[in-house]
């Protein structure tokens, strides 16, 4: 068995969830998130491509109903001894076996569901309905798992520091790697390799990589160019360790920086420190994000500027690696120590076709936020 985590761990978690499900007078939950069946169990699948159901009751027990390409996968990496499969078919309908087992396991009347999930598609999720109307009433608990892997334990952070030094190794390789005339795929491949060969994971989303006028892109795409004699190349990537992340964002430069790059990173600089004494216990989500507006409105920046700056990092599967919450406008989530996070501050400059983005990881102490990773924010400037 794979299972990551020592068992009095994992036996805290569920003690954590059970505890939260009487707080929500639920008799049981129904996870469709593949985050929440890790974190609870251990299972490591992207079997949620498909249907698939891990049934929490109250007191507890657990029952998982998948495909059989997942039975193995199940028993081999997760601490569940129910595991019941659902059969593929033309007219399969894999809702009507979980409302079988759910009836099986005496499940009770009020039910918790995660209905926020790319576990559950809203076809799934109109069939689930469906299945059980008249047989429970269906509560949305898309927040109670995600708020509690929000804190840390210490087997958690052992696992985010590991992901952390990652992170430094694919960033040294990255730097070394970009230069006039370096292939944005050999820049890539180094950072994967790096990560890979000192035995991280694939990370939840594509690591992003732009150059030129796309160095302005916040997600990644198909394409690959070679860097010119003067260039900027935007990368966010992640070192992933268990499946635990802890990402960097940067914007490098090629040649001689014009003066808008060292403007904007100097302004970058100014607003993820400023996030940074934003990150401590008692402070909410929204208090951050309304670090990182003032500082770079002051500076005239705010047409260039995003509408969030960073999120939660932690266990995570495709297709993204973001976790709740997130640092945006008017978010109420309180921080609490043994959190981590990620500021990125991203300007991106359409008219003169100037990217500028600045990042790290923290991890949430008593006092406040400490980097995990990325200790040296200098502009990294590359001769042609």
């Amino acid at each position: 068995m794979a299972v990551h985590f020592s068992e009095n761990e994992m036996s805290a978690r569920r003690e954590r969830l059970v505890a939260a499900m009487t707080a929500e007078r639920l008799d049981g939950l129904l996870l469709f998130a593949q985050e929440s069946m890790y974190w609870l169990t251990g299972y490591d699948s992207f079997g949620f491509c498909f249907f698939q159901c891990l049934y929490v009751a109250g007191d507890g027990r657990a029952a998982l109903i998948t495909r059989s390409a997942d039975l193995r996968q199940a028993e081999r990496t997760s601490n569940i001894s129910d595991i019941r499969i659902w059969k593929d078919g033309l007219d399969a309908d894999p809702t009507q076996d979980l409302r079988a087992m759910l009836k099986d396991l005496g499940a009770g009347e009020r039910l918790g569901v995660e209905y926020d999930s790319y576990g559950l598609t809203h076809f799934n999720g109109r069939r689930l309905e469906a299945a059980l109307s008249g047989e429970a009433v269906l509560l949305d608990a898309s927040r109670l798992v995600p708020r509690l892997r929000a804190t840390k334990s210490p087997e958690e952070l052992a696992f985010v520091r590991k992901a952390a030094r990652l992170s430094d190794l694919a960033d040294r390789v990255g730097v070394d790697e970009t230069r006039a005339g370096a292939d944005e795929g050999t820049i890539l491949a180094a950072m994967h390799s790096a990560i890979f060969a000192a035995g991280g994971d694939y990370p939840a989303n594509e690591f992003i990589i732009g150059s030129g006028a796309d160095a302005l892109l916040c997600r990644y795409k198909s394409g690959r160019r070679r860097l010119a004699e003067k260039d900027q190349l935007t990368l966010e990537f992640a070192g992933v360790y268990r499946h635990y992340h802890a990402a960097i964002m940067r914007t490098h430069i090629v040649g001689a920086p014009r003066p808008l790059h060292r403007r904007y990173h100097e302004a970058a600089r100014a607003a993820l420190l400023a996030c940074e004494a934003e990150i401590k216990p008692g402070r909410t989500a929204g208090d951050v994000y309304g670090a990182h507006a003032r500082v770079l409105d002051a500076l005239g920046l705010s047409r260039h500027r995003l509408n969030a700056c960073g999120y939660s990092l932690g266990a995570k599967f495709t297709p993204s690696w973001m976790d709740p919450p997130m640092f945006f406008e008017g978010a109420d989530f309180v921080i609490a120590a043994g959190q981590v996070y990620f500021a990125h501050m991203i300007l991106m400059d359409s008219q003169s076709e100037t990217a500028m983005c600045l990042g790290r990881t923290y991890l949430v102490g008593a006092a406040g936020a400490a980097p995990v990773n990325a200790a040296d924010l200098d502009l990294v400037v590359k001769s042609g």
